[in-house]
């Protein structure tokens, strides 16, 4: 899968998440990419981002989030 392709992919996933209802409860970053951790009630979910771009996105997320 081209890199594009990988971070549309990853920024739906993030979105996903989001619209369910789910609240960043964890982000641990390191050399492999991105470990979010979603947590809505007792549910927790882990997400890996790998491309730069999903990345970017989802600090532009966590952002819009914390200013509402």
């Amino acid at each position: 899968m081209s890199e594009y392709l990988l971070s549309l992919d990853e920024m739906k996933q993030v979105d996903a998440y989001l619209d369910k209802g789910f609240q960043v409860h964890s982000v641990n970053e390191n050399l492999s990419g991105m470990f979010v951790e979603f947590k809505r009630l007792e549910e927790v979910v882990s997400l890996q981002i790998l491309t730069a771009e999903a990345r970017k996105y989802f600090a532009a997320k966590l952002l819009e989030q914390s200013m509402f």
